[in-house]
């Protein structure tokens, strides 16, 4: 299992977990933590790419090292867990215990976990309007109608309208028409670009499909004209939709809780 952070000060509280510490972003990290700044690397495009500058040095650099049969990306302030748990009540202690250190059993027969579904339909209509006023008064039905708030107006409202569209329109044919269709008929995706799989084999492949989309869509929506959080992440939002579909699509999955706890809270207190 592979943390991800932004902090150096998280590392004792990731090895107490047994997992591994990976350092991202501007940070100095000491040789005890794997960066994504090594060896072949887009660490330079880690504000735009998130966590996905350490998947493609995973990539490029690591991946055929790994013997181990299921690997895992948790982030500091986003621990699997078997159950939901109220964050007001944990500390690091209990995160300690309740993160998961093996996969159970019962997770034995699918190929990869994926987060419980992130439903855009179900947020307060406020947020809607707040977001994208223009947008909605093109296609008013979403305010009174759930069904047309899929993936696809999320993200127009989220990360600018057409965007996906143009994204897609860089893919492959066959997942150009099936993501298409995806972000059209669902309303949920399995969120924060977390996910635990079975076999490198299916993560490379996996790999060897966004990582070229991804560099297409540079030439579309480059890095320099990015405003605001959710443009200057455009390629970590569509990787975390992607990753829905991609895997939901070409594996057999099963989902398990993420919890919400940042560490950062009690460091600050000792």
């Amino acid at each position: 299992m592979f943390c991800l952070t932004l902090e150096p000060s998280h590392l004792d509280f990731i090895k107490k977990l047994n997992y591994i510490p990976v350092g991202l972003g501007e940070k100095k990290f000491s040789n005890e933590w794997l960066t994504d700044k090594d060896g072949e690397n887009i660490s330079e495009k880690n504000k735009n790419y998130g966590e996905y500058t350490f998947h493609y040095w995973l990539w490029k650099n690591h991946i055929k090292k790994i013997n181990t049969n299921w690997i895992g990306f948790g982030q500091y302030r986003k621990f699997w867990t078997i159950k939901n748990y109220d964050n007001a009540k944990l500390d690091m202690s209990k995160m300690n215990s309740l993160a998961i250190k093996e996969i159970p059993e019962n997770f034995d027969d699918c190929e990869v976990i994926l987060g419980h579904p992130f439903y855009v339909n179900q947020r307060r209509i406020s947020k809607f309007v707040k977001k994208g006023f223009k947008l909605i008064l093109k296609k008013p039905g979403v305010l009174f109608n759930k069904n047309q708030r899929n993936l696809k107006f999320h993200f127009d409202l989220m990360h600018g309208e057409g965007n996906l569209r143009k994204a897609i329109n860089l893919l492959d044919s066959q997942n150009k028409k099936f993501f298409a269709e995806y972000m059209e008929k669902n309303f949920y995706f399995h969120p924060h670009n977390m996910f635990i799989c079975k076999s490198k084999e299916l993560l490379f492949e996996y790999y060897e499909t966004i990582f070229p989309w991804l560099n297409r869509c540079e030439s579309i929506f480059g890095f320099k004209n990015l405003r605001g959080y959710d443009l200057t992440r455009i390629y970590g939002f569509l990787a975390e939709r992607f990753l829905s579909y991609w895997f939901t699509k070409n594996a057999k999955y099963k989902t398990m809780n993420i919890t919400f706890y940042d560490i950062n809270n009690d460091i600050k207190n000792t």
